[in-house]
């Protein structure tokens, strides 16, 4: 009997080693695909990381439209870390791992979103995306999540295939903690510098040739007006033009209109009020202003000129 049981004790441990010999191998390969993929994330977020370092400390020594250019960069890089950290989810592995890094990748996501936004904001840039979940300290929230997985990345060191995962970076996180946004601002070549003008007056009909601030026009009955307006500087500008008719020799009519519009960075628009009527021999004055924002350097917000209609064939 004694023979017996030994012999089945050690069939069935050959069994058993044999068995958590053939679970180790997919296991082994789950654990070191999934090393890879964390690792190939967390080298993205650690390349972004440093690039956004490098962008804050350079702040003032970039042009303004250079500096929103590699912020909006640096920002569209975000769009891809949620969706790649939720494929890691599955197969799940030891101490919860995929859930950690699938967390935590969520959160740095807010806070960096929320970072970006927070400099773009200051300096009043043309900016949209707005996190999920708005992050009220960008900077601490990236440190903790560092912290929190730089803990978490060991957790596979003992398991089958011994992997090592990478540690996360946060040189921007402690630059925004020590600074936030004041050295940025004190930048001037960042300050925003408000630029609007009067690009370009078409009338049609055309207007005779003729002294610079006079329209000379065919005695028709109705006037229209083109009013183009140019934004110089770099931000999104909500502007208002005015159009205004007064008649001088008491034929035709007065006319009053404002028009609004928001003009994004180096951008025109173009406004066209409603027709004018007029009379044969008409004498006017016409006068378009944008309200409230100062010239481009060399350029005019406003123009005044004088309307003269020919008298009539009849």
């Amino acid at each position: 009997m004694a023979i017996v049981v030994t012999v089945m004790v050690a069939v069935f441990a050959r069994d058993v080693n044999h068995a958590a010999h053939n679970a180790s191998g997919p296991r082994r390969s789950e654990d070191l695909s999934f090393a890879a993929l964390s690792n190939a994330l967390v080298t993205q977020e650690n390349q972004f990381d440093t690039h956004l370092a490098s962008l804050l400390n350079q702040a003032g020594t970039l042009p303004r439209v250079v500096f929103a250019a590699r912020l909006y960069q640096l920002n569209d890089a975000l769009a891809g870390w949620s969706e790649d950290a939720d494929l890691l989810r599955h197969p799940s592995l030891s101490h919860n791992i995929n859930d950690s890094i699938d967390t935590l990748t969520d959160e740095r996501v807010a806070a960096y979103q929320t970072l970006l936004g927070d400099v773009a904001r200051s300096l009043e840039l043309p900016w949209t995306t707005k996190p999920n979940e708005p992050v009220t300290n960008p900077g601490a929230t990236l440190i903790a999540t560092s912290e929190q997985w730089n803990r978490d990345r060991y957790a596979l060191r003992k398991e089958p295939g011994h992997v090592n995962l990478d540690a996360t970076s946060v040189a921007s996180a402690k630059y925004f903690l020590t600074h936030g946004v004041s050295l940025v601002t004190r930048s001037a070549s960042l300050e925003l510098v408000r630029a609007i003008s009067i690009d370009a007056v078409r009338v049609d009909p055309s207007a005779f040739p003729s002294a610079s601030g006079l329209m000379v026009l065919p005695p028709v009955r109705i006037v229209q007006l083109g009013i183009s307006v140019l934004n110089a500087s770099y931000d999104d500008q909500p502007i208002t033009l005015s159009v205004r008719v007064t008649p001088l020799n008491g034929l035709g009519q007065a006319f009053s209109q404002t028009m609004t519009a928001t003009l994004g960075p180096d951008a025109a628009y173009a406004f066209v009020p409603r027709a004018l009527v007029t009379s044969p021999s008409e004498r006017a004055t016409l006068v378009i202003r944008v309200l409230g924002v100062r010239a481009a350097v060399g350029k005019v917000s406003e123009e005044h000129f004088r309307l003269e209609m020919s008298p009539s064939g009849n």
